[in-house]
Parts: C-alpha cells; sequence; structure tokens
C-alpha cells in the first residue's frame, strides 16, 4: 500500500516540522551546532519583529506655542540693558517663552528702551504661530544683541572716529557709520576739531559689510559724498520718508572693479519702526525721524560719509603725529613739483602706481616731457582732507584736496584725490591719482 506510506511519511514531516518550530531555538539548536562555540543565544520567536515609523499623521499640529504669562506690574523697577541680554541669552538656549517674558517685562516698564521693542514684537508675532524654530531664535538673539551693542555704542567724550585725520572748513559736518555697531554718528567740523552732535541705530545689507559686486546684498566700506535728496513721493513705501544717495562706487571701487549701484541712506516702511541690522540690499536704512534729523547736517557733494567697518575711538592728540607727517608729504609733493624738480617730484610715487591707464614708467617719461617744455609751474592746494581708508586691508591713507595749477602755458583748477600707501621699506608712497 505505497500510497498510505507515503502519506503516513509527510504527515509525520509536517508534524516534526510544527514542532521543531514550537520548541524553538533553545532546544534543537544547540544540539545540531553541539561542536560550535559558543552556543547560540535563545530569542523567543515572538520577539523576533521589525519595529517600522508610524505612518505621518496628516496635517499634524504644530508644536506649542511658548507660554507667555499675563503681564502684571509687580512695582518692582526692571534694569533694561540687564533684561534684556538675558533674553538674548534664553534665546540662544532655545527657551522662547523665558524670553518673550522678559521682552514683554521690558517694554512694559521700559517703553523707551528702544533696542527690546522690535525684537519683542518680532518673537512674539512668531509665537503666535507656533514653537519658533532655532534658526528664528538665533536670527533674534544676532539681532537683539547688535541692537544692543549699538544703543551702548557711545564714544568716550571729546573723541574722534580713527578715520579722519583732518577736515578743512568747507566741510561743516561729517557723518560716519559704524556698520558693524549698526550705528551712525553726525559730527559738526568746528574749525577743524569734531563734536559729536547726535548718533542713532542704522542697519545695513543682509550679508553684512564689504560691496564687490551687484547683487551681493553688502553694503560697501570707504568714503562717499551724498549726491543729492530723493522726496518721500517719489518713492515706494519701502523707502520710507525719502533716501539720500550716495556716489557709490566712487573712484577707488571703480579702480578696484567693483560693481553695482544706488547705495542710499534711507528710511523704513512706515509700519516698522526699524529694520534688523543686517536686513538691506546694500543699503543704510534707519528711522524715518532719524533720517530726517539728517538734513540739517548735509551738503549736497560735500558733505563725506564714511562706512567703516573697524571703527575706532582716538583722541585728537594721538591723531595729531598722524597728521602731521602726511600733510608735510604732500606738501612735499606740491613744493617738488612747483620747483620743477622732476625727479624729486617722481619719487613720491611707489612702483605700482597707476593713473589713467598710464603705468608708472609711461606717467614718468609724460611728466618729464611736460616739465621739460614749462618755464615756471605754480601749485596750490587747499581745503584738503585726510583719511585713513577703511575696509583696505593694509593701511591706506586719502588725501582730498582742490588743485589750482598754474604755468606758462597752461592753467587749471581740479579736485584730486591720492592714495598712499607704505612700500617695501615702510616708506609712503602714492599708488593711486583720481581727478575727481
Amino acid at each position: 500500500m505505497p500510497g498510505r506510506y507515503t502519506l503516513w511519511i509527510a504527515s509525520l514531516s509536517a508534524l516534526a516540522a510544527v514542532c521543531f518550530t514550537a520548541l524553538g531555538a533553545s532546544f534543537l539548536l544547540p544540539r545540531m551546532a553541539q561542536n560550535d562555540a559558543p552556543p547560540a543565544v535563545s530569542v523567543p520567536i515572538a520577539q523576533l519583529t521589525v519595529s517600522r515609523p508610524p505612518p505621518p499623521v496628516p496635517n499634524a499640529a504644530k508644536p506649542a506655542a511658548p507660554q507667555r504669562v499675563a503681564w502684571k506690574d509687580d512695582g518692582q523697577p526692571i534694569d533694561a540693558e540687564w533684561a534684556l541680554g538675558e533674553a538674548i541669552r534664553h534665546l540662544e538656549a532655545g527657551k522662547a517663552g523665558e524670553a518673550l517674558s522678559l521682552l514683554q517685562d521690558i517694554t512694559h516698564k521700559e517703553p523707551d528702551f528702544i533696542p527690546a521693542r522690535p525684537v519683542y514684537r518680532q518673537l512674539l508675532a512668531a509665537s503666535e504661530k507656533g514653537a519658533p524654530e532655532p534658526k528664528r531664535m538665533a536670527e533674534l538673539a544676532e539681532e537683539a544683541r547688535i541692537r544692543l551693542d549699538s544703543e551702548k555704542a557711545v564714544p568716550p567724550e571729546g573723541t574722534v572716529p580713527n578715520a579722519v585725520l583732518q577736515l578743512p572748513a568747507s566741510h561743516k559736518h561729517l557723518l560716519v557709520t559704524d556698520l558693524q555697531r549698526a550705528r551712525l554718528y553726525v559730527f559738526e567740523n568746528d574749525g577743524g576739531r569734531l563734536r559729536l552732535m547726535r548718533h542713532h541705530y542704522a542697519a545695513m545689507g543682509k550679508n553684512g559689510a564689504g560691496k564687490e559686486a551687484r547683487g551681493d546684498n553688502r553694503t560697501p566700506i570707504g568714503i562717499y559724498h551724498i549726491t543729492r535728496w530723493l522726496k518721500d513721493e517719489s518713492l515706494p513705501e519701502l523707502y520710507g520718508a525719502g533716501a539720500w544717495p550716495t556716489n557709490y562706487p566712487n573712484p577707488w571701487d571703480v579702480f578696484k572693479r567693483r560693481t553695482g549701484h544706488g547705495i542710499w541712506l534711507h528710511g523704513v516702511p512706515r509700519d516698522t519702526e526699524s529694520r534688523a541690522p543686517r536686513s538691506s540690499e546694500g543699503c543704510v536704512t534707519m528711522a524715518n525721524d532719524d533720517l530726517l534729523s539728517l538734513k540739517p547736517y548735509i551738503d549736497l557733494g560735500d558733505t563725506p560719509v564714511v562706512l567703516s567697518n573697524e571703527l575706532e575711538w582716538v583722541t585728537p592728540a594721538a591723531q595729531q603725529k598722524d597728521r602731521e607727517e602726511f600733510l608735510a608729504r604732500v606738501e612735499s609733493w606740491r613744493a617738488r613739483w612747483s620747483a620743477r624738480d622732476t625727479e624729486g617730484y617722481l619719487s613720491f610715487y611707489g612702483p605700482e602706481f597707476t593713473v589713467s591707464g598710464m603705468n608708472l614708467k609711461q606717467f614718468t617719461e609724460h611728466k618729464k616731457r611736460v616739465n621739460a617744455g614749462k618755464k615756471h609751474i605754480d601749485v596750490k592746494l587747499g581745503n584738503i582732507s585726510l583719511y585713513r581708508y577703511p575696509g583696505a586691508g593694509t593701511p591706506l591713507l586719502l588725501a582730498e584736496f582742490e588743485m589750482d595749477y598754474r604755468s606758462d602755458n597752461f592753467n587749471q583748477r581740479s579736485r584730486k584725490q591720492q592714495f598712499w600707501k607704505q612700500d617695501g621699506e615702510g616708506v609712503w608712497k602714492i599708488f593711486r591719482e583720481e581727478n575727481l
């Protein structure tokens, strides 16, 4: 009866398989591998499962907004500067609720403490949508820190910006912006002595300072002049109460092949108190009242505007030695030219010198040829400004002046810029001249 025998064998095999599974690896496997070392670990079949993440929940709720206790006046004063510092630390630690409560306390108890107000409003708006993202809190912490540093950036009495060595009487006022601290300073030029008139918060480009190319969203570093006033009604609301365009790119920027245009000092939309420290496309922005307050201090085409990322405050006495030495160099250059001492005159120019498409060799040949045909030369300089040019990387001095040139066969009045830097032996040489 082979059919029944075969069926019996198949049934027995199936039963053995079931028994092997039920008994598990703890009973049979050690006997099958009794010569192996070490013995297999016993794991119940029920535990041999694969963990999988739960399926995404459609329209999952956002993290809850940080809790903010309703403000109640406890009658206790608050140190606004200290409290803002604490709020910054909470933001950096990701504690939005604690930061929000502190900022709320500051704005209620010290409503005139300007640095806290815009940060509080922005954090409050972000929190109403849920827990702010860590990146957003870090941005607000940086903004609050710069605003606080700006508020504290009051120069010691009697000090002047290190970028300015001398201003002529023709420049009645001076604007200086400390880009790193988001602060703009207005000085009166009182007979060559700079006197601080006012200062206020001012923001710069979203990618910081050091403009090189169009669209890089950076604010230029350098010395500029205001060219005109653009009225409120001629501008989009983004510019607020108006704008003061500058002469970027100036001759130095052109020489450095920097591109872009439209670098202005302008206001903000009327529903905005002030913009974040880094928020523009390269302009310097400020509250509308602060922008309008500049009007009495700006003479179009004349008032210098220093945009610096390395501003320091020094005493006029500390400036005196450098000012006198620089002025003496410029005067010696003028005197050698007026004396028709061509070799002495040319000794002031460095090997890298360029002007109007000429290098030093071409310029030297040109000047020797011109001066040889002169019977007399008289050069007078006036309205001399002397600067340490910011953002150049290596020490760079700028002399800007009016020049009256007279000779037996040619007369000319012009404005000129000279850029001076040290050669390999530490001697100051002219390496760039520009006629303005």
